[in-house]
């Protein structure tokens, strides 16, 4: 993999430490992930073992404080280690995007309390952290949720949590769940966030959901019934809710972006390996120009697309006025760059990409969904419409 890029601020290399970064995740994925993915992706087996496994090598925290434990790093570094990550299974890597993405969350918004009681145990990963945003009735409309949170018990020590949240990734086996509520009026002025523990009265779980990819991470309803929530829980204020929602959207857009990145190189290197070895009308049919073609579009896309995240997760960490933007553009364009990189993959395969032994039909689609969660490409084009409008 090139590790030489160029960002918009101009031209940089992955420095010393970044290339130790890159190279841990790697070698915990070809140890740890990569020989198993296919067996967790058939039995449908969240591998929360695993997962644990990341919490000493920092990747619990990868962006949160050293004072509990987190690792401090920059997004660039988090971007890194997902697409690291997921050349061994996109599905793993998109769930300790998902865990870093709760936890920071809770480091950036809450007070001291409220990260050392949570963060040490989620940084560790000794506990692991959903995000709890969608709804049934409010995907893409995230302002419009549902979900109602009213203060009840003496001098309102409570809060009581009523509604569903849908598609949450890690739900039922998460220890802890970072859920947008609704304190106040309708519209994002109203939302607010609650930590949820999972042993919380009243709140439960619907079935795994049946998926068309990402078959090692549980994904259920999440539902809160009279479900009590101590209001010492209540993350930053009441009415915040809707701001911490949004700010922890560009990160994991880079983040999700980068498991399509690693997916798709995985799916091209196991390509260039087939091409290299099938032989067809007296040769490998790595030797067709037009399957050459094929091979180049493809390995010039990927490196486009990773010069655009790497840009991007620059402009996040310098804090740029466009970040968010360029956090936008990035995610659409990786995200479908990945999915048709590994679908021309799947095709360069023949029948025998249709097989799950080989790997191919797992990664096309685990990368479908990338471009539907943390906003849909449809949103993304109407954040970066409304940034060249002045809107």
């Amino acid at each position: 993999m090139d590790t030489v890029t160029t960002a918009a601020s101009g031209q940089f290399e992955l420095n010393e430490d970044q290339r130790a970064i890159q190279t841990m995740a790697e070698a915990f994925a070809d140890e740890r992930v990569a020989p198993n993915a296919l067996e967790w992706d058939r039995a449908r087996h969240f591998p929360a073992d695993v997962i644990r496994e990341t919490g000493p090598l920092g990747l619990g925290g990868i962006y949160v404080r050293d004072d509990v434990g987190g690792s401090a790093l920059g997004r660039l570094d988090a971007v890194l280690i997902f697409e690291a990550l997921s050349r061994a299974c996109p599905a793993f890597s998109s769930f300790i995007s998902i865990h870093n993405m709760a936890a920071s969350m809770i480091d950036r918004f809450g007070n001291d309390e409220q990260r050392q009681r949570f963060l040490p145990r989620l940084t560790s990963m000794e506990w692991l952290a959903s995000y709890c945003l969608t709804e049934p009735g409010s995907g893409s409309d995230a302002a419009a949720l549902k979900t109602r949170a009213s203060r009840s018990g003496g001098n309102g020590s409570d809060y009581v949590v009523n509604g569903t949240k849908q598609f949450i990734s890690g739900a039922g086996d998460s220890d802890v769940y970072v859920a947008m509520v609704r304190t106040g009026e309708d519209g994002p002025k109203g939302i607010s966030t609650l930590i949820v523990p999972k042993d919380a009265p009243g709140l439960s779980f619907g079935a795994n959901e049946h998926k068309m990819g990402w078959h090692m991470q549980s994904t259920r309803t999440v539902i809160f019934e009279d479900c009590k929530v101590p209001a010492e829980n209540l993350l930053s204020d009441e009415g915040m809710g809707f701001k911490i929602a949004m700010a922890g959207l560009d990160g994991g857009r880079l983040n999700i972006a980068a498991c399509s990145l690693g997916g798709a190189q995985s799916a091209l290197d196991k390509a260039l390996t087939y091409t290299s070895e099938r032989k067809a009308f007296g040769s490998t049919i790595n030797q067709f120009q037009a399957l050459q073609f094929r091979l180049a579009d493809m390995e010039t896309e990927l490196q486009a697309a990773r010069i655009f995240l790497y840009a991007a997760a620059s402009k996040l960490d310098a804090k740029a006025h466009d970040a968010s933007k360029w956090s936008a553009m990035a995610k659409r364009f990786v995200t479908d760059t990945g999915f048709e990189v590994a679908n021309q993959a799947l095709q360069l395969f023949g029948g025998y990409g249709y097989l799950q032994d080989y790997g191919v039909e797992k990664l096309v689609r685990d990368l479908r969904v990338h471009q539907i969660l943390e906003g849909t490409n449809e949103i993304m084009r109407v954040i970066v419409a409304r940034h060249l409008i002045g809107r």
